[in-house]
């Protein structure tokens, strides 16, 4: 079946260790010589031309082996997992971006190709950007790490928590003569960025000294009026309800044929021409293994055969 399916179709795509595709028949050159054209997108754990490139890779493994989980981990002293499959869903982002750029290739020249895109290497290149710090130069400057992502944290207010993120001179120029602090602008050098960067330490400790004097909707409201970065925190059971994800109808319910009514998130990029939705919702094992056997020419008797013999499971 696969075999009838790879020449109808433009992209395959699959996370299964390359090894175990080539045991099966379907490695790269077994699947181009049925069709040049094909995109072949290899979502892999490690590439394949590197030590690792036979190991298992889970979401877990790749926030620790790129030493995502570490700096995530520093202020605590150990390493902490972000409780999100970061790694998995940043390399299926990078997989689909892959998969548009060799399709815009062959829309001009014709050619399909292999294309890899390892967790490893992708996580790693995404931390890198901005905490490779002085190990960017050769010999390095410093250590890695960007220093100013290292110290921004949650500020407590009088009742709660915010996150208070004023980021030009001015923004920090108004907040702390808002907050009647007038002499901390020369004494932490809020004026040049380079000075403040180097004292970003005190000017985050001062930060969270001064928001525990308003609420969280004082100190909103001074930032809305002088267009300050700032935000509340949104507790994940109440992300449906945050004011503006209501308004644009993030969240949509959907009726289920088997599961009832179910909660998901709609796609939330926009395009003026091909607007995006959702379509189809999760499926059933098996709900579309005899419309894609039709499409492929298989009669009922042979969709039948191939549900008896357990090949596919129909719906």
């Amino acid at each position: 079946m696969l075999r009838r399916l790879i020449p109808t179709v433009d992209v395959l795509a699959t996370n299964v260790r390359p090894a175990g595709m080539a045991r099966a028949g379907f490695g790269y050159a077994d699947c181009a010589a049925i069709n040049p054209r094909l995109i072949y997108a290899a979502a892999t754990g490690f590439g394949q031309d590197g030590p690792h490139r036979a190991r298992p890779a889970f979401d877990e493994i790749i926030q620790a082996a790129s030493g995502f989980a570490d700096i995530v981990g520093e202020e605590q002293g150990r390493p902490i997992f972000v409780p999100s499959l970061v790694a998995d869903k940043l390399t299926g982002m990078a997989l689909a971006m892959a998969i548009l750029a060799a399709l815009v290739h062959r829309a001009s020249t014709g050619e399909g190709q292999l294309v890899e895109v390892p967790m490893l290497e992708t996580l790693t290149a995404f931390i890198g950007i901005d905490h490779l710090g002085g190990m960017a130069f050769e010999p390095p400057e410093g250590p890695a790490g960007y220093e100013r992502l290292r110290h921004r944290r949650p500020v407590p207010t009088k009742d709660g928590w915010m996150t208070l993120l004023p980021y030009t001179a001015a923004h920090w120029r108004t907040f702390f003569t808002e907050a009647g602090r007038e002499e901390l602008i020369a004494e932490l050098g809020i004026e040049d960025p380079v000075k403040r960067n180097a004292n970003i330490e005190r000017v985050y400790a001062a930060t969270a000294e001064i928001a525990q004097t308003r609420t969280t909707a004082e100190w909103l409201a001074l930032c809305d009026r002088h267009d300050i970065p700032a935000t509340a925190f949104t507790r994940l059971e109440d992300a449906p309800e945050h004011p503006h994800l209501k308004a644009v109808g993030m969240f949509q319910l959907h009726e289920h044929p088997t599961e009832g009514t179910i909660r998901s998130t709609r796609p939330p990029t926009k395009f003026t021409k091909t607007p995006a939705n959702v379509r189809r919702l999760a499926p059933r094992l098996g709900e579309h293994s005899r419309e894609l056997l039709v499409e492929l020419g298989y009669d009922e008797a042979a969709i039948r055969a191939l549900a008896e013999q357990g090949a596919v499971k129909l719906a």
